[in-house]
């Protein structure tokens, strides 16, 4: 099994709490990706500023999109899903990308690792109405 989702399996469970990054007590969608590039990498790439729950909205800007273009391999989009990818999620039509999750497992029926309010870490279905909201596939580095 890949170790990207070995890493972030590891996770599973963690309670969501908005900007934390430590498996087991708390964790958002950002928090796991970054917690599952220390565990491959060592440390984290850059400092990630405090932001709030609607950051760059009004301005619109795709603060995520250009952070993971510095530190992710971006995936052709014809390459099918494969398991260990990073995803970008736009939640509504219009909005910044602002959700993230690895993909668990691809094929006919594909999962992902995500962390959200209300739920924490879970491994979800990777459903047709979150397949429209993907915005970007990323390869961590080799």
């Amino acid at each position: 099994m890949n170790r990207v989702v070995n890493e972030a399996r590891r996770w599973l469970g963690t309670p969501y709490m908005h900007q934390a990054s430590v498996r087991g007590a708390g964790t958002d969608c950002l928090g796991l990706i970054r917690g599952v590039w220390r565990a491959l990498y060592g440390n984290e790439p850059e400092v990630v500023p405090r932001y709030s729950a609607d950051w760059a909205e009004p301005q619109r800007d795709e603060v995520l999109w250009r952070a993971a273009l510095r530190h992710l391999v971006p995936v052709p989009p014809e390459r099918a899903l494969t398991s260990g990818e990073c995803l970008l999620f736009r939640m509504r039509d219009g909005s910044v990308a602002k959700h993230l999750g690895i993909v668990g497992l691809d094929g006919p029926m594909p999962s992902f690792i995500h962390a959200y309010s209300g739920r924490g870490v879970v491994e979800s279905p990777l459903s047709r109405p979150w397949v429209r909201r993907i915005a970007a596939r990323f390869d961590f580095p080799a």
